[in-house]
């Protein structure tokens, strides 16, 4: 899946003979598109009003659109969500440079912070979190013991197990001697690599008392900010003003409230992270930026693996004939960085547990189906190969787009590959959890490669419809069409214009 035009939205470019643009970035109408779209202040003020719209209709998705025991009406709030989202990044783009920035920052905070007005809704990841933070600010490593063991007894307390209920709602879980927790898959040990448990460490130690659910909440909408800073920041060094809007892809993305602040997914800050190494990795040409670059990659897949992918992309381009020497050496010396900071992130409680570090990961991959045992992912691959042959092809999938990034991609824009190779990944692995593709939303971000989106809407069609096999293949084939679309749409407008021209 070879990349797009580098702007591939398709809106009037600057060049266009119905518009001018003035120093300092704003658009100069003309009566045509002042027609259409007014004076600069009401189209800043349009979009101002879609974003508060996008708010107004999160606030009420999380207040009375339901919860994953109730899902029926959420499929109807989140389409309004993502509709809004669209028309306002399309308006954005016709927003004045000079009156964007504040207006994606203020939109960026609203957005953010509708996910704090309710528990979490969707998922009960953040319990663990919580729990996981609890038993290290007690000394004990969090791969130790499980949940149920009694030899943590004494950390439990009435929020995380609550007594006196039939433990049948959807985010309560029955554990051996007849305890109920929020915690999920209680008598397993937690599964998080040990950059995420530092983080609920952190967490732990900065709440107050008796912050519960909110405490993990606030981290995740002071995760999603920095990320919306680190995209602007990168965004204006690479190309000035001119595509600050790509920002609001992550700022006002509804996944952004849902699973980064509402349902606290760690994900967010492997995001955060992987953005931050990228748009390290296009600074200027020192040693020293490569290496912090690699850091900040490997730190995001201690995070979660997920980020992982994302470290091809440090070496766009070099097997490419004639890339020079040096930028060789940079891109290899970021990749090693990545790997070894992400081993020695391991290091300290390999020590201490030795395999047990692993956790419940090996458990997890064969309970979700991504192994023979019980194979009910690779949906895409299912549908032209039989079972035995989709693990291998999935893994000759994801290499074939590792190998296109090393000879063709381009190192001054490395979320590109990175997109490429997370995208190719989920497309054939078809998971069914959303908060997964809050990567791709942020190499979106970076890349402005909007069809990628299919992705993280497939995922949460396919969470809320219960991993339904049908919405399941249904979804992530609509993304996959989406994003060959927008590869091969532009190649045949070029080929049909130049066989026109030769007449």
């Amino acid at each position: 899946m070879p990349p797009t035009a580098e702007d591939p939205l398709p809106t009037q470019t600057r060049a266009r003979a119905d518009s001018r643009t003035r120093p300092g970035g704003d658009t100069q109408p003309t009566a045509r598109t002042t027609a259409w779209w007014g004076t600069p202040g009401a189209r800043t003020a349009l979009c101002a009003a879609i974003v508060a719209a996008l708010c107004g209709c999160l606030l009420l998705t999380l207040r009375r659109g339901g919860d994953l025991g109730h899902t029926g009406g959420l499929f109807g709030w989140y389409a309004l969500c993502w509709t809004l989202f669209a028309a306002a990044v399309v308006t954005a783009r016709r927003v004045p440079a000079r009156r964007l920035l504040p207006l994606i920052a203020a939109g960026a905070l609203a957005v953010a912070a509708t996910g704090l007005v309710a528990p979490p809704r969707t998922s009960d990841d953040s319990y663990r979190y919580a729990w996981d933070g609890r038993v290290q600010a007690a000394g004990i490593s969090p791969y130790r013991y499980t949940p149920a063991d009694p030899a943590l007894g004494a950390l439990r307390d009435p929020w995380l197990f609550p007594t006196g209920t039939d433990c049948r709602a959807w985010n309560l879980h029955p554990a051996p001697g007849g305890i109920c927790t929020r915690i999920n898959r209680p008598t397993v040990p937690t599964i998080y690599p040990p950059v995420a448990e530092g983080w609920f460490a952190a967490v732990q130690a900065a709440a107050p008392a008796g912050a519960r659910h909110k405490a993990v909440q606030a981290g995740g909408a002071l995760t999603a900010l920095a990320t919306t800073g680190v995209l602007l920041a990168v965004l204006r060094r690479r190309a000035g003003r001119e595509r600050q809007w790509q920002a609001a892809l992550w700022a006002w993305c509804p996944a952004v409230p849902l699973e980064a602040v509402n349902n606290a997914h760690i994900d967010a800050l492997g995001a955060l992270l992987t953005a931050a190494g990228l748009g390290l990795a296009t600074a200027p040409a020192r040693r020293r930026n490569r290496a912090a670059a690699g850091a900040l990659l490997g730190a995001a897949t201690a995070v979660k693996l997920l980020p992982g992918l994302a470290v091809p992309g440090l070496l766009s381009g070099v097997l490419r004939p004639h890339t020079p020497r040096a930028g060789r050496r940079g891109a290899v010396l970021a990749a090693a960085t990545a790997v070894v900071v992400f081993a020695l992130a391991y290091l300290p409680y390999a020590a201490s547990d030795g395999t047990a570090v692993l956790g419940y990961l090996p458990g997890y991959l064969h309970e979700e189906g991504y192994d023979d045992g019980q194979l009910h992912r690779f949906s895409l691959l299912r549908l032209v190969l039989p079972d035995t042959l989709a693990q291998g092809a999935a893994v000759l999938a994801v290499a074939a787009a590792c190998g296109w990034v090393l000879r063709h991609g381009d190192p001054a824009r490395p979320w590109r590959g990175a997109l490429l190779v997370t995208g190719t990944a989920l497309l054939v692995l078809t998971p069914g959890y959303p908060w997964y593709a809050l990567l791709i939303v942020v190499l979106v971000a970076l890349d402005g490669r909007w069809e990628w989106l299919g992705v993280p809407l497939a995922g949460t069609a396919v969470y809320l419809a219960d991993g339904n096999p049908a919405v399941q293949t249904g979804a992530y084939a609509a993304a996959l069409a989406a994003v060959l679309a927008a590869a091969l749409l532009p190649a045949a407008r070029s080929a049909t214009e130049r066989t026109g021209s030769g007449r």
